[in-house]
């Protein structure tokens, strides 16, 4: 480097370059070493000025006691001009020493959690449009006053279940029907609940109404017997029922409005001279062939089988009449003796609905067709008394 370069380095340094300048000259012999410190003497003058005129500090260490009485909360701002001096450590600040505040909504930013969007300090610097108590930046429904236990979205009715999953949004229900009220609490939605105002405790059925569960026509809260077999006959109490008192219920007895025995599926025991009375009363009664005319020989044994019937309403009687293996159509004349003798008993007072008569043509023989032995025996007309 020549004479005038030289002198040149001396003029283009700044007034900040002069003590060092003078060091480095002292200390150095070369010309190379004098640029060499002189570059480096302009950069930290730079630096130097950056640090000073730059308006915001941040707080890199504890300050010294001696820094302390200059800067008290060594933010990088002297007293004198430090308008928040008590700034806690490691808070960017302004020109002023007090903490920055970008949105300038009065909440610095180290405490805005919405730093960029002016807000207030009840939301932590953050806005509230629907003013709900829940700041925006928490809101899922940030136009729509809500609930802060639903992020901020409504609940119309006030029955616990925010609106989006409350199918029934404005009526009070209950987490079971997804928000759907149950007036009666017996577990049937109302809107499915076709008797919605039972009574508390009552079992109902899918309906909502009072169950019948063994369908007796009782229902189950006033039923003492809620699984009695289907078709059988109850009693006020929804129990099968004993019509007549007699210890057989109903079901199982075979006279059931006649107090009867036990041991006779509920019917009378038959008195000692019964069973010589229908031996007599169910004697065949015979007819002239081809015809259906009764005989007035067996007036007097249909007229005991009358007065059985009448003495013994738990007995009914069954009429079957026959042809024989030659008589023409045999069908009609062995239905026609059946009815005839029917006749003659509800004539004496038999009721019809006691007494069946039918017609069996040929095909009940009580003897053989070959001879009119056997023949006179097949054109008859039987009886069979039993208990109904």
């Amino acid at each position: 480097m020549n004479d005038v370069s030289y002198s040149f380095s001396y003029i283009t340094l700044t007034i900040t370059d002069t003590p060092t300048f003078v060091v480095i000259n002292f200390f150095t012999n070369t010309k190379t070493d004098i640029m060499y410190f002189i570059k480096i003497a302009r950069l930290f003058t730079i630096i130097l000025l950056v640090a000073v005129g730059s308006p915001v500090y941040s707080q890199t260490k504890t300050p010294s006691k001696f820094d302390m009485k200059k800067d008290g909360d060594g933010d990088g701002v002297k007293n004198k001009i430090d308008k928040c001096a008590s700034t806690p450590p490691g808070v960017a600040v302004d020109g002023t020493g007090c903490p920055v505040d970008t949105d300038k909504d009065g909440v610095a930013d180290y405490l805005d959690k919405c730093p960029s969007v002016p807000g207030t300090a009840g939301m932590n610097g953050c806005q509230d449009k629907d003013k709900d108590g829940v700041s925006d930046n928490n809101d899922l429904c940030p136009d729509v006053p809500g609930d802060a236990r639903f992020e901020g979205c409504p609940d119309s009715d006030g029955d616990g279940i925010e609106d989006s999953k409350d199918k029934c949004p404005n009526a009070k229900g209950s987490d079971m029907f997804m928000g759907c009220p149950d007036t009666d609490k017996d577990g049937v939605q109302d809107a499915n609940d076709k008797c919605a105002d039972t009574k508390m405790g009552v079992k109902v059925d899918v309906n909502g109404c009072p169950a019948d569960s063994d369908r007796d026509g009782i229902l189950d809260g006033d039923d003492k017997c809620p699984d009695t077999k289907m078709g059988v006959t109850v009693n006020t109490m929804g129990c099968p029922a004993d019509t007549d008192g007699d210890g057989v219920l109903d079901a199982d007895d075979k006279c059931p409005g006649v107090i009867g025995d036990t041991s006779n599926y509920g019917c009378p025991l038959a008195k000692k001279e019964i069973p010589k009375r229908l031996e007599f009363a169910t004697r065949k009664i015979s007819f002239e062939k081809g015809n259906a005319l009764l005989k007035v020989s067996f007036f007097p044994m249909l007229d005991e089988v009358a007065n059985i019937l009448k003495e013994y309403p738990d007995y009914n009687l069954r009429i079957g009449g026959h042809a024989d293996g030659i008589e023409k159509d045999p069908t009609t004349i062995s239905q026609t003796r059946a009815d005839v003798v029917k006749s003659y008993l509800l004539g004496k007072g038999v009721g019809d609905s006691r007494a069946v008569s039918t017609g069996y043509s040929k095909t009940r023989p009580a003897a053989s067709n070959a001879n009119e032995t056997g023949r006179v025996q097949n054109r008859r007309v039987e009886l069979q008394l039993y208990v109904r």
